[in-house]
């Protein structure tokens, strides 16, 4: 018999009874069956990380039983296959999908290829074209408003279909900095850095970490390149995403920490704050949750206040001055980190955490209000919030209601590939399992599974 799993049963009957509380009282609590639990606390059944969780919050465990049910992280963290050699293959396939990858420039030179697509220095003395010169500022506010319509459709469309371009627009931007003027270099640099952050997003919502952490990796390159330092914070940021979808806390909370410490930037500062609370609360510890929440709402006004006076500041240069040579530095979604579609990101968080923390009620009714704010047309972001909110009802025993948002996020899920939704309706598949006896539930388990499975088709 695993040790791992009779030290909880063990530790479970042992709070369960000081707390006076009987089985069958336990189990209307925490919506299992009282069979279920008897099983668990005598070790013939091992406990769910969501049951150990739930267990732990209304024994008020400070975090002890989630602990001794927490996953272990699956496998070792991805890591950039980046050697120094920055070159990118356009490849077409027979079925008319494409694709953009790194390649080593032996590799290539070996097959016989041209490399092309590296971010050379400007060697001394090199002249800017004329025709490079006059785009200036226009140019890059172009590429600008690509981006934020792509972003956009990043909430309507699948990954698959956006990387290709993402990849092609980075590369247009990088070619242009070698031949534009110095201001223009630097702005077409940070755009680059933007677009890159969003590519490795996009990777990892198609499934692919390792990519996501490449062109994280690309994209404090281009931000440095740009004389801009807080997209390194950020990144780490990032890469607390991908920890924490791999069920990594400690990697979570060490990477959040990292971020803070590493910028001054406010609204980063924050974001590394609420991901902090999201390691924190995998692990099980409430308190340190709550303050890394606090925090975060703290950054994040004060980021909003910032932004505001900036833009007012903008604006009112923009109508004392006719004409620039130089890029603008609008205060648009483009200079914005994070999700833009959210309508309070530490809400939303903090519904997310409840959950992790087993406070399943507490979830749904936050949840529930933070979803009715994202707009309609953000796909995307309704189906990733939507489904925790879903397993959230389901866990407190609200089948109805969770199955109706289960069907929205089906539809939604639909329209957006999304690896990242896949591990939450995973979840909610096995939660609803223990109700399969209900019609709707069925319906929505068929539904979840044909989903999933056509991931692997």
């Amino acid at each position: 018999m695993d040790t791992g799993i009779t030290l909880f049963g063990t530790e479970l009957r042992r709070t369960r009874t000081a707390a006076g509380l009987s089985l069958a009282g336990l189990a209307a609590l925490v919506h299992y069956s009282r069979s279920h639990l008897s099983k668990v606390e005598t070790g013939a059944k091992p406990p769910s990380t969501d049951l150990a969780r739930r267990c732990d919050s209304i024994l008020a465990c400070d975090g002890r039983l989630a602990a001794l049910a927490s996953p272990r992280p699956a496998g070792p963290a991805p890591r950039s296959d980046d050697e120094g050699d920055d070159v990118w293959v356009l490849s077409l396939d027979e079925d008319g999908t494409s694709g953009f990858r790194p390649v080593s420039r032996r590799q290539l030179l070996a097959a016989g290829g041209i490399a092309g697509l590296g971010l050379a220095p400007r060697r001394p003395g090199r002249l800017v074209p004329p025709q490079a010169a006059a785009a200036g500022a226009e140019a890059v506010d172009g590429f600008r408003v690509i981006f934020d319509r792509l972003r956009g459709l990043g909430q309507t469309l699948g990954p698959a279909l956006l990387v290709p371009t993402l990849v092609a627009q980075t590369h247009a931007l990088r070619s242009f900095a070698e031949t534009a003027n110095a201001p223009d270099r630097r702005a077409s640099l940070s755009l680059a850095a933007r677009y890159a952050e969003y590519t490795g997003w996009m990777a990892q919502e198609a499934g692919d970490e390792t990519r996501a952490v490449w062109w994280t990796d690309r994209a404090v390159s281009f931000a440095a390149a740009a004389g801009e330092s807080d997209m390194a914070a950020y990144a780490l940021v990032r890469r607390g995403l991908i920890a924490l979808y791999r069920h990594d806390a400690a990697q979570t909370v060490e990477l959040a920490r990292r971020a803070q410490r590493a910028t001054e930037d406010r609204r980063i500062r924050g974001l590394a704050a609420q991901r902090e609370a999201q390691g924190l609360a995998l692990a099980g510890d409430y308190d340190g949750c709550a303050r890394a929440l606090d925090l975060a709402a703290r950054l994040l006004d004060a980021a909003a206040t910032d932004e505001r006076s900036s833009a007012t500041s903008t604006n009112t240069a923009s109508t004392n001055t006719a004409s620039t040579n130089t890029a603008s530095t609008n205060i648009t979604s483009t200079n914005t980190v994070g999700s833009t579609h959210v309508a309070d990101p530490v809400a939303a968080a903090t519904g997310w955490c409840l959950f992790d923390l087993g406070y399943t009620a507490r979830a749904a009714e936050v949840l529930r209000q933070e979803c009715a704010r994202i707009p309609d047309h953000a796909h995307r972001a309704g189906a990733r919030f939507g489904a925790r909110l879903s397993l959230a009802l389901a866990a407190s025993g609200e089948i109805e209601e969770a199955c109706v948002v289960a069907k929205d996020v089906l539809d939604r899920c639909a329209r957006v590939d999304s690896a990242t939704i896949r591990v939450d309706l995973r979840a909610l598949g096995r939660e609803l399992n223990r109700w399969h006896a209900n019609p709707e539930v069925r319906d929505i388990r068929l539904r979840i599974v044909e989903h999933l499975s056509s991931d692997l088709l």
